[in-house]
């Protein structure tokens, strides 16, 4: 008798401990849901094409602020480019055309990506001017081997409540990955300038906000439409957004959250689905 009860003991304790196993095993394991994974990579292909995009601005205004000596010239001393890079303006009268020419092989830029070919951009007139439109195109350019498409037109709104330069901008424009994927990406975005534009020619110290929404179409298929709720910040001492939060929605899935983090300068971010946050590598 005494043997059969500690048998029976033994296989209740077996039991309980199997399914003690069980339970964390669920509460640790990670979703393998391909719809998951699948969104994980769209949010990060969004992310790196706005960033590609929103870095043109920068790339424009350095461009023209360091090139105020003469209509053609190297760029040397610079924070998105390098020495290879020549910078031509055709005309002296609006509109004016811009040239970015970072040649025909991959060229090493001082933000660490390399970048060939040309950026296209006409001003309608002085960057400052409430009204100028500035126009962006491209030509057999690529940063990192990712091939960019389209338009980005910037609008000067002038200044807005808070005493700071604002601009609008609009992006029609498409990524071509180095291996053949295609994304889509459209959006309005409103641009404020809050810290260095009182100190024009140091652009270390520039600090800009961005608001407003977009839609990404990522080379898997998936489509996102994209709100900013907490304004994106971007310094050019910093080659990463530091900090913003976006909402995407998706009609597969429930509302994801992509954070860029609390105001670091680096290439981490996280997105969140269904209450679980994974981390991104930008």
């Amino acid at each position: 008798m005494k043997t059969r009860v500690s048998f029976l003991i033994t296989v209740m304790l077996a039991g309980l401990v199997i399914l003690h196993s069980s339970c964390e095993k669920d509460e640790t394991a990670e979703p393998q849901n391909p719809i998951t994974q699948s969104e994980v990579k769209a949010a990060e292909e969004d992310a790196l094409a706005d960033r590609l995009f929103s870095e043109l601005t920068d790339i424009t205004n350095e461009a023209i602020g360091g090139h105020q000596a003469s209509l053609k010239g190297t760029m040397l001393d610079t924070i998105f480019m390098g020495p290879c890079v020549t910078v031509s303006i055709d005309t002296l009268a609006f509109p004016r055309t811009l040239s970015i020419d970072f040649g025909t092989e991959n060229c090493l830029c001082h933000d660490g990506k390399t970048r060939r070919g040309t950026i296209l951009v006409e001003h309608t007139g002085p960057y400052w001017a409430m009204g100028t439109v500035i126009t962006t195109t491209f030509d057999n350019y690529f940063v990192n081997d990712h091939q960019l498409l389209g338009t980005k037109v910037v609008t000067n709104t002038g200044m807005n409540s808070n005493n700071n330069p604002t601009w609008t901008i609009q992006v029609d424009g498409q990524v071509i990955t180095p291996d053949g994927g295609d994304i889509t990406w459209t959006g309005n975005r409103l641009r404020e300038w809050v810290e260095g534009h009182n100190t024009p020619f140091i652009r270390w110290n520039d600090v800009y906000l961005i608001t407003g929404s977009h839609e990404a179409i990522a080379s898997n298929g998936n489509t996102l439409s994209v709100t900013i709720t907490k304004a994106l910040e971007v310094a050019l001492n910093c080659h990463w957004i530091r900090e913003g939060t976006l909402e995407m929605q998706h009609s597969l899935i429930p509302l994801m959250v992509f954070d860029y983090g609390d105001g670091n300068c680096d290439d981490q971010a996280t997105v969140t689905i269904n209450g679980i946050i994974y981390p991104l590598k930008l």
